[in-house]
């Protein structure tokens, strides 16, 4: 590996070659086994003399950091050198990047009921390298356009105005990393700070607290059986975020008339409604009701959607579609954030919706959690001491725990979330949210009984995740 190595003057220069590939042996830059390139190269490249970079070399090997191989090279020591931190520093973040704390990685369990996350043993993956395999070998070898690989913005237009009845073209649609930084992208380019921004409570945690890292003051709206209730949104919200077609994390649908008021009241108030269509491809039963994007004829709404719950979470493919007014400012938030996301990803799932794989993957992913939300939702319906809420898609169910009912943890072996993690104002609501993407349909009869054992009639406790 080439280590950058800057000369200062043309005196003591071994001991500066000396010096600085320590560095970069301590700090891991250069890892135990890697080869260094030969004196003669090195020498070449810096201007100086061979012999001064192999007397840099000699010492290196003396003190036991380098050890030179005949006929072979030179090469980092095999013994495992403990890189060093950096400076401890005295800059600090703002302050609300001092309170928030790095998401904890969640143990696996045997049995896994985490919410929104898709079973990847369900994902085509030889199809999908093979597709993946055929756009690096076509070699695209430039930056593209920030708004997305054309192609890909063609198969979006098409697959959500068949799928889910939302009206856009290929020039309406913005391809983003995940629909997180769609969420990003639209508050960099709308919030002001102190801005009102009303979210669904409880509601989806990582939109709250991005919105809120932009400046905006957050405030949570209660949820009913028809979704968000609109007489309690803030008269001085500039935007509304909203999941409905399947509530996260309560999994019920806003009604047709609650969509209608959304949108007046929007009208009305100059707002901007964020619709998050973050699952709804997996539907159960209810046939499916209009998006707000489709009803909207004032321009006020933006409708994100993702690949990350369909197909995979690591793909980490998301877009939106806004009004044509909002368009060239997203585009530049986005070249301005990461130029464009990654091209042969994108490709590659272009390909795969147009040669009809993602609609074979969905009616087949489909079948499968629809026999897991059946599982789940009548063992939920058979214990009093559950009250669950009424779902027909997506990925998890969620229900409320009656009154003194506590869970006791099972690390290790029983993992879910609590409705208490959705909750940003108090009293917090209880309750449990049940996902059924990760665990297999097998496992879920003896998972639900393990937490039914778990569950008791005695002192409240979180039933957090376990």
């Amino acid at each position: 590996m080439d280590v950058h190595i800057s000369l200062e003057g043309r005196s003591d220069l071994a001991a500066q070659v000396y010096r600085q590939l320590l560095d970069a042996i301590l700090d891991g830059r250069l890892r135990s086994g890697e080869r260094l390139a030969p004196t003669r190269e090195l020498a070449r490249r810096l201007e100086i003399s061979r012999n001064t970079v192999a007397l840099a070399y000699d010492r290196l090997v003396a003190d036991g950091f380098l050890v030179g191989r005949a006929g072979a090279g030179t090469f980092v020591s095999a013994e495992p050198v403990r890189g060093r931190a950096a400076p401890t520093g005295v800059v600090l973040p703002r302050p609300f990047w001092r309170g928030v704390e790095p998401e904890p990685a969640v143990p696996g369990a045997r049995y896994d009921f985490r919410a929104g996350v898709p079973d990847a043993r369900l994902f085509p993956m030889d199809t999908w390298r093979r597709l993946v395999g055929r756009e690096l070998r076509a070699g695209i070898a430039t930056y593209g356009d920030p708004s997305g690989h054309g192609p890909l913005r063609e198969a979006i237009s098409r697959h959500i105005g068949i799928s889910r009845s939302v009206l856009a073209g290929p020039d309406d649609v913005l391809v983003t990393n995940g629909a997180q930084q769609a969420l990003d992208l639209v508050g960099r380019v709308l919030i002001e700070p102190g801005a009102v921004v009303a979210v669904e409570e409880p509601g989806y945690p990582p939109a709250r607290l991005l919105f809120r890292s932009l400046g905006a003051r957050v405030v949570g709206v209660p949820v009913d059986a028809e979704g968000i209730d609109v007489a309690a949104i803030p008269r001085s919200a500039r935007i509304v975020y909203v999941t409905p077609s399947h509530q996260f994390p309560l999994g019920t649908p806003m009604s047709l008339a609650r969509r209608a008021a959304l949108l007046a009241w929007a009208e009305r108030r100059r707002a901007v409604v964020i619709e998050d269509d973050y699952d709804s491809e997996f539907r159960f039963g209810a046939r499916p009701l209009e998006p707000l994007q489709s009803l909207d004829r004032a321009g006020r709404v933006i409708y994100v959607g993702s690949f990350s719950k369909t197909l995979l979470p690591m793909l980490r493919i998301g877009f939106l579609v806004a009004p044509a007014s909002l368009a060239p400012a997203l585009r530049t938030a986005k070249r301005l954030c990461d130029w464009h996301s990654e091209l042969p990803t994108q490709a590659a799932l272009a390909r795969f919706i147009d040669e009809g794989l993602l609609a074979r993957h969905i009616r087949k992913a489909t079948r499968e959690y629809a026999a897991r939300h059946v599982l789940i939702a009548e063992a939920l319906a058979a214990d009093d001491r559950l009250e669950p809420v009424p779902s027909a898609a997506g990925l998890h169910l969620c229900a409320r725990l009656a009154p003194g009912v506590s869970v006791r943890p099972a690390p290790g072996v029983l993992a879910f979330e609590s409705l208490e993690e959705y909750c940003g104002e108090e009293p917090a609501q209880r309750g449990l949210v049940l996902g059924y993407g990760v665990i297999g349909r097998d496992a879920i009869p003896e998972g639900l009984r393990l937490l039914r054992s778990r569950m008791s009639a005695g002192p409240e406790t979180p039933a957090a995740r376990f």
